[in-house]
């Protein structure tokens, strides 16, 4: 059973919010999605949508520090040789950007400027991509990220890691002392990490307090799906599933438009909106 949804506000939301420590901390978050594999679920979903979309772009919104991916990248790269992803962020990690194109320079591209998920500018086109970001947006703002896909005709993923529970709540109160043992482990070493975060501990308490908001902002699928309303001339689907040696899990929404699926596709069901919990 979900708590009740509470929309207070995450520090990297906020625009005073130093991009020093903000970036700190998006490198933390892409140091964990990496080193704990949660993209996996999300392989086989966005390898469906690829083969049910006309695309092999994928425009990632809300990047922060990049995420996941590199790993989505080399995982799907063998089965679709012209994937290209495209980092975008309304705060733009810019180093983080430049440090992950520059290893796939031809598959991994990014835009040095701020990009709103909510209003997308139209050459940005390919199947979209959130990770672990919608539940930054109210529920109003959420539906306008699912609206300026759908006006654009673009397929759209949301993928969610955090979940509105008890024990992702309690969970929160362990970031900071994960934050201090992994800290040793990002890379590139910078010595301003081990400042904001060993001499004054910026980065623990910023990655605790958004933790555990985070959890308390989540969307659950029914929630997901009742955004969707409306939006007709699309298919949608929401599924919940967990994550292979971990005690969390993945939840999914995703919205592909009819005009745009392969003819006589089998990769994505067509019966219009479903959802899966």
């Amino acid at each position: 059973m979900p708590l009740p949804r509470l929309q207070l506000f995450e520090l990297e939301d906020l625009t005073w919010f130093p991009q020093t420590i903000r970036d700190l901390v998006t490198d933390y978050l892409h140091f964990m999605n990496r080193r704990f594999s949660l993209h996996k679920p999300a392989v086989p979903v966005l390898r469906s949508m690829l083969a049910d979309s006309k695309t092999s772009r994928v425009v990632d919104l809300c990047s922060g520090g990049g995420g996941p991916i590199i790993s989505l990248y080399e995982e799907l790269l063998p089965d679709h040789d012209q994937i290209q992803f495209t980092l975008t962020d309304k705060f733009p990690n810019i180093k983080a950007f430049q440090r992950l194109s520059s290893q796939y320079p031809s598959g991994i591209r990014y835009v040095a400027d701020p990009v709103d998920a909510t209003n997308v500018p139209r050459d940005l086109v390919g199947i979209r991509i959130l990770f672990n970001a919608f539940h930054h947006f109210p529920p109003e703002s959420a539906r306008l990220v699912l609206e300026n896909a759908v006006l654009a005709q673009q397929p759209i993923g949301i993928f969610e890691f955090v979940e509105r529970t008890l024990p992702m709540l309690a969970s929160s109160f362990l970031v900071p002392v994960v934050v201090l043992i992994v800290t040793p482990l990002i890379k590139p070493f910078r010595w301003k990490r081990l400042v904001w975060t060993y001499l004054i501990p910026l980065v623990p308490i910023a990655c605790f307090w958004d933790g555990l908001i985070s959890a308390c902002r989540a969307f659950t699928v029914p929630e997901m799906l009742a955004m969707t309303q409306g939006f007709v001339d699309y298919d949608w689907k929401a599924v919940r599933v967990g994550i292979q040696g971990t005690s969390a899990h993945l939840t999914h929404l995703v919205g592909i438009p009819r005009s745009s699926r392969v003819p006589n596709s089998e990769a994505f069901e067509t019966a219009g909106s479903r959802g899966h919990s």
